[in-house]
């Protein structure tokens, strides 16, 4: 959702220069800073934002410079005269000549002018184009780092797909390992050994340790983030959950591991996992 997109027009006399700047955000915040002028398209102006970058903190900021050699800004004449003639009568009674009356008259209220120019059509629609060209300028530079996004996510992806085919490889030395700490357990009871119901008992942790679904889910959750992230539509909210789901099945495997290697591989797919959720933030 970052990015930065700048476009400039000049229109007689003047030149509006639009500046857009997009940071992460859960939804669409747009703020706009602009002229006076430019106050009554206020809502036009959020609506080409918002259906153009759909999503992300953004900053607005429009510049208008005086490009001729009019100005709208004039000396109140009048008053200025009348400030100076008060403020040299009351100098004269006290006594005083001070030399920068005409510095002071000049920082008196009212005495510079601004005049407020009209927003016609031929301005406005050029400001309107200005801003669409903003923002294709800050999407092609989100799509570029949405590109570098996407050679992100599917390295992770097949780290993570790469290690759930290290699984199998420790599965059944899981199961000698747990049935040896169960025959060592009895053995410490200096009890006899019942071996229907060992295996009885044992056929249930292994049942309960079984993470057969926990390796379809995972790999089911892995492909359905690929097909998300090249789906065309903004789909970075909907990464995030599919993230999630991801997670939970990593969370079980490493409940059920019982083998320093399966907890070792559970560690790796974590990282892995960690540098996928930092990156979607950043995903529209």
């Amino acid at each position: 959702m970052t990015g930065f997109g700048k476009a400039t027009v000049s229109l007689n006399d003047k030149k509006i220069t639009v500046e857009l700047r997009s940071l992460n955000s859960k939804g669409l915040d747009v703020y706009l800073k602009s002229p006076s002028t430019y106050k009554e398209k206020e809502l036009p102006i959020r609506k080409i934002i918002g259906d153009g970058l759909e999503r992300g903190k953004i900053e607005c900021q429009i510049i208008e410079e005086n490009a001729g050699t009019k100005s709208n800004v004039s000396i109140n004449a009048s008053l200025v005269k009348h400030y100076y003639s008060e403020l040299k009568k009351i100098s004269d009674e006290l006594g005083e000549s001070p030399s920068d009356l005409m510095t002071t008259v000049m920082r008196m209220p009212d005495v510079m002018k601004s005049e407020e120019s009209s927003l016609d059509d031929e301005e406005w629609d050029a400001l309107e184009k200005t801003i669409q060209e903003a923002v294709k300028e800050i999407t092609a530079f989100r799509e570029q780092e949405g590109a570098s996004l996407v050679n992100d996510f599917n390295t992770c992806l097949d780290n993570i797909e790469n290690l759930l085919n290290e699984v199998p490889k420790y599965e059944d030395l899981r199961i000698d390992i747990i049935k040896e700490r169960m025959r060592k357990g009895l053995e410490k009871m200096a009890e006899k050994v019942d071996e229907n119901r060992f295996e009885q008992e044992l056929i249930y942790y292994i049942e309960k340790l079984d993470v057969s679904e926990e390796k379809t889910r995972l790999q089911h959750h892995l492909n359905y983030f690929r097909e998300t992230m090249d789906s065309a539509d903004a789909n970075g909210k909907k990464l995030g959950f599919i993230t999630q789901e991801i997670g939970r099945e990593i969370n079980t495997l490493g409940s059920k591991s019982y083998h320093a290697e399966l907890q070792k591989i559970v560690v790796d797919m974590k990282d892995n996992l960690e540098k996928i959720k930092e990156q979607v933030l950043n995903t529209l």
